[in-house]
């Protein structure tokens, strides 16, 4: 890790006038420092400043600063990001990690975090090794010739499913972005991951209220039980009546460069019977686009399975 000057303001007036990388929870950040991924001279730690809180009146509200662990734990949090919460990293991370910093994590792409490896993320033109390298845990959805890396955050998956909304500020005011708005694909530029703009912070996260909400969940495919990134994941809310699909929402992680939304699927769900076969055939559409890579392939039909494991674990004793 290289020296750097760290600065903690009390204000958030006097974090946006203060130049460097922002520092929360750092279990992302101070991560990527020690692999000298990233380099700044100047550091600012956010911890005092008063970007906390859960509000479940009406809808939810969580201030950027609070802790993975708090929220997962707080009465009323709809069950898809609970479990999004309990499913990501280990406790004593969730303990630290912030909200804002998880949904502003960088990809575990270990071609990325290894500097001596060429990376158009983290040193635009110089290629992509995944491609033709190691790429079993890589993206099929949303890739491009520059980059493949799948986005590592496992709340923000539930939290695009439930059309959520990010409150950012900065010098020149506050705006807020749907989640599902905020986040880029790799397309010509990789290293632009998101529409957060220099200085920027996230102050808060706002879900709408959604009633069947609260029929939801998070379902994480991984290697191993716990502490793993997905290989692939599914949030799933629906509303079930008369054993029919009234209306659902689906966003899946660990397949794609970004959390992914699936409209189609959705479409395709609404009015059907809650059945198996009726899940299956939904699900079917979920791979359109996909670009598998040499070792990855076993996404496409992952993410299929996945989606129909969440619909039916929402259905079971209802249908």
């Amino acid at each position: 890790m290289r020296p750097f000057e760290l600065t903690a303001p009390a204000t958030v007036e006097d974090a946006l006038a203060s130049p460097g990388t922002f520092l929360a929870g750092g279990t992302t950040v101070v991560d990527l420092m020690k692999l000298n991924v990233l380099t700044p001279h100047q550091v600012v730690d956010i911890n005092e400043l008063p970007l906390r809180g859960v509000d479940t009146s009406d809808g939810l509200r969580i201030g950027a600063l609070e802790r993975m662990s708090a929220v997962a734990a707080h009465p009323g949090v709809y069950p898809a990001i609970s479990r999004a919460l309990l499913l990501s990293a280990s406790q004593q991370l969730r303990n630290m990690a912030s909200i804002g910093g998880n949904l502003l994590q960088r990809t575990r792409c270990t071609y990325f975090r290894d500097v001596a490896m060429p990376c158009n993320k983290r040193q635009p033109g110089s290629g992509c090794a995944a491609i033709s390298g190691a790429n079993r845990m890589h993206a099929v959805l949303g890739t491009s010739d520059k980059c493949v890396a799948t986005h590592a955050s496992d709340l923000a998956v539930a939290l695009v499913a439930l059309d959520a909304e990010v409150r950012l500020a900065g010098s020149t005011g506050s705006r807020t972005v749907r989640l599902a708005d905020f986040y880029r694909v790799p397309g010509e530029t990789p290293e632009v991951e998101n529409d957060l703009r220099p200085g920027e912070l996230i102050t808060e996260v706002v879900v709408p209220r959604l009633d069947w909400a609260s029929r939801s969940t998070y379902v994480k495919v991984r290697d191993r039980q716990s502490y793993e990134f997905a290989l692939c994941s599914a949030a799933v809310a629906l509303d079930i009546q008369d054993s029919h699909v009234v209306d659902t929402r689906i966003a899946v992680g660990g397949v794609a460069t970004m959390p992914w939304r699936l409209p189609a699927v959705e479409e395709a769900l609404r009015g059907a019977p809650a059945t198996l076969e009726s899940f299956e055939a939904a699900a079917s559409v979920a791979g359109e686009g996909a670009r598998p890579l040499a070792a990855n392939g076993y996404k496409v039909s992952l993410l299929k399975r996945t989606i129909v494991r969440a619909l039916l674990e929402l259905t079971e004793g209802s249908r």
